[in-house]
Formats: C-alpha cells, structure tokens, sequence
C-alpha cells in the first residue's frame, strides 16, 4: 500500500468520525467543531487529488468564514439543548436505517468494483509549473460560461431578495433616505450663526 493511499484512508476515517460526531454530540459547540475537522479532512482528500484551489477555498470560506460565523451565532443565542435533543432516541432507528439506505445507493451507483485497495491509484502527475487555478478558470469560463452566469444571477437575486424583507417599514422609527443624502449641498449642512462677543465677566 503506498503513502497516498495511507493518507486516503486516514483522512477518509477522520471524515467519517467527524460526521457521526457532528450528529451525536449534545452540545452544538462541539457538533461545529466537528464539522470544521470534517472540512478539514475534506481539504485534504482534495489536496491528494491535485486540487489545492478547491482545498483552500474550502478551508477559507467554510472553516474561516462560515463556521466562525456560526460558532458565534451559537455562543450568543440562548440554545436549550434539552429541546433539542428530546427526539434523537425517538427517531435514532429512523435516522440509521436511512442513513443504510444512502450508503447503499451510493456503492450501488458507484459500483463495488470501485472499492479496495487495489482500485485507488494516485492521481496522474503534472508538471511543476502546472497550476490547477488556471485550468479551472479557464474550464469555468469557457465551456460552463452560460451556467456560471445563471448562478451568479440567481445568487444576485437571492442577495436582493434577502435585503429588500429586511427594509420593512415600521412606525415610528426614524430612517435615512440616501437619495436626499446625495441631493444635500454645502450651504444645507453649515449655517453661520453671528452673535456677539461675550466677555468673561458678562452674565
């Protein structure tokens, strides 16, 4: 067995671990912990794939962004973690018994001759100056251009969407208006006020 498939192995297990602890742990600090080993150990599988750029990207948005976000979402709020796991007991047979479902949907598409040690290879070598950056943008905006494009639109709409529920208009509530901002001249901003001397004696 080569060193690829050693590390494979080991950063496949660690994934897997991390999964089952993201769904079994009570407190959701920890489940968030979890999860960040399981990116982790994604971006290294991806790193023995050759391809560093998807590998950072997941590291720097989802651990470095994403994650961070949601641990201090989870720290501030108020969670009653005994609510929350009053139905694991309840629905666990539920939860194995579909989680058995997925796995053998998976090998059954895959196929079992895709599984064992004698199938995983290392992938193929490439030069030193090869940089997998570049052909992914060169793929992404060259044959997937049109679904680029269609994605970006509706993440577009999604983030205008998300902004125009939060501009409700409540009463009472005192609010800028950033066109009458714009219109605003010099003279409308600074008034002169002439008074007259006072002295330091003068009431």
């Amino acid at each position: 067995m080569s060193f690829e498939q050693i590390l494979f192995y080991f950063f496949s297990a660690v994934m897997v671990g991390a999964g089952l602890g993201v769904i079994t742990m009570k407190n959701p600090v920890h489940a968030a912990l979890f999860l960040v080993l399981a990116f982790f150990s994604c971006s290294g599988l991806w790193l023995l794939l050759e391809a560093e750029f998807l590998a950072i990207t997941l590291v720097l948005v989802y651990v470095g962004a994403v994650m961070v976000l949601f641990l201090f979402v989870v720290m501030m709020l108020d969670i009653n973690i005994s609510r929350l796991r009053e139905g694991f007991i309840r629905y666990l047979p539920v939860g194995v018994l579909l989680a058995l479902v997925v796995a053998a949907e998976m090998i059954y598409v895959i196929g079992p001759n895709n599984f064992g040690l004698d199938v995983i290879q290392a992938p193929a070598r490439h030069a030193a100056d090869y940089s997998n950056t570049a052909e992914l943008g060169s793929v992404l905006y060259t044959v997937y251009v049109y679904p680029f494009e269609i994605a970006a639109v509706i993440l577009l709409v999604a983030i205008v969407a998300a902004i125009a529920l939060t501009l409700r208009r409540r009463e009472g509530v005192r609010v800028q208006d950033p066109g009458k901002q714009v219109m605003v001249k010099a003279k409308d901003r600074l008034s002169i006020v002439k008074m007259d001397a006072v002295k330091e004696g003068d009431k």
